[in-house]
């Protein structure tokens, strides 16, 4: 039996991940998988040439870190979320500058808002990702925002 959305998670952070080390097989990998051509995304030299420090990953890269984040939400047993019943809505990306190969990155996540009507659950995320400090660890310049809405079937539809 599928237990309800807790819309008390509405407003809820969690703490910061564990960073993610964004590598050039990573991006290449995922520049392919999303046919994404451009010699940045592959080439070294090409994206050295564009003045970038390293590979740069597509923008849409952003959500391989953003859904570790939201694992921590949907994985909570409290917030009853049965994640067969999900349906992914909308995503949008907002980006500060480029994630590039070499990139620590954080990420913080925010449960903006949980909304039930006629037997379903809206769901919006925002996850804020941050390069790391590589001494500290502490989160600095802010690289993008990854913002999620999930429709979560309840048991009738």
């Amino acid at each position: 039996m599928a237990t309800a959305v807790d819309p008390a998670f509405a407003g809820r952070e969690y703490p910061a991940t564990a960073p993610y080390s964004v590598g050039r097989e990573k991006i290449r990998e995922f520049a392919v998988a999303v046919g994404a051509s451009h010699p940045a995304h592959h080439d070294l030299v090409a994206a050295r040439g564009l003045g970038y420090p390293d590979l740069v990953a597509p923008p849409t890269f952003a959500v391989v870190i953003a859904q570790r984040a939201e694992q921590q939400y949907v994985a909570d047993p409290d917030a009853g979320i049965d994640f067969s019943r999900v349906v992914h809505a909308d995503e949008t990306f907002t980006h500060h500058r480029p994630i590039v190969a070499g990139d620590e990155l954080a990420t913080v996540l925010h449960v903006d808002s949980v909304t039930q009507r006629a037997g379903i659950s809206m769901v919006t995320t925002r996850c804020e990702l941050f390069a790391v400090d590589a001494e500290g660890g502490d989160p600095g310049e802010h690289v993008a925002t990854v913002t999620s809405s999930l429709v979560v079937r309840g048991e009738d539809s």
